[in-house]
């Protein structure tokens, strides 16, 4: 990436995710914005736990269900992703990848195993967020990773070629810079937005 195109970073939760962009390059990474994107409507309460939400349906009717939160959480998450590449590119800079934090949780489990296990739902429903943020950048052509979180820091240390001490210090400054909140999330989004800043 040249100085002028940016990276987010988004760390996902239920219902909403932190979103920080970075810009500059990879020896030199400026703090462009820091957001809450939100993934659910708020007219609907059961949204924001979208497996519980159809725990006790059939398997099809199910299927419907969770397609339907799908749709919505992606729409939500392509206009805030949409919303911040029209801001940039006002500013002369150019969106060009999201990096997504991931869980180490189980994959392409089948849906009836999901609604027959309340640890398999939790799961789930975290993957949800993410697949949502994953198909909403995907539609706007941008550059995806998904990096497990777990992996987050070993990463970064080998792809930016930095100590592990000197790569907290930079994200730690970049928060000083805009004040809260800059808590675990907004780092550790900041931290794989960085990395992406190399592509």
């Amino acid at each position: 990436m040249s100085a002028r195109t940016a990276a987010i970073g988004l760390s996902s939760h239920s219902g909403w995710a932190a979103m920080v962009v970075l810009g500059g390059t990879t020896a030199a990474p400026t703090l462009l914005n820091r957001s809450r994107v939100t993934l659910i409507d708020p007219g609907d309460p059961d949204a924001k736990q979208p497996y519980h939400a159809v725990e006790f349906l059939c398997v099809e009717e199910a299927t419907g269900r969770l397609d339907g939160y799908l749709a919505a959480a992606t729409r939500l998450a392509r206009q805030s992703i949409a919303a911040e590449s029209e801001k940039l590119k006002k500013l002369g800079v150019a969106l060009q990848s999201v990096g997504i934090l991931e869980s180490s949780s189980r994959k392409n489990v089948a849906l009836a195993s999901i609604l027959a296990s309340h640890a398999l739902i939790h799961a789930a429903e975290g993957d949800h967020y993410r697949n949502a943020l994953s198909a909403a950048a995907e539609q706007l052509r941008l550059k995806i990773c998904r990096l497990p979180a777990r992996t987050l820091e070993a990463h970064a240390m080998q792809c930016l070629r930095l100590p592990l001490e000197r790569l907290l210090d930079t994200v730690n400054g970049l928060g000083r810079e805009v004040g809260p909140p800059w808590g675990a999330d907004q780092k550790k989004a900041a931290l794989l937005a960085w990395t992406l800043l190399g592509d």
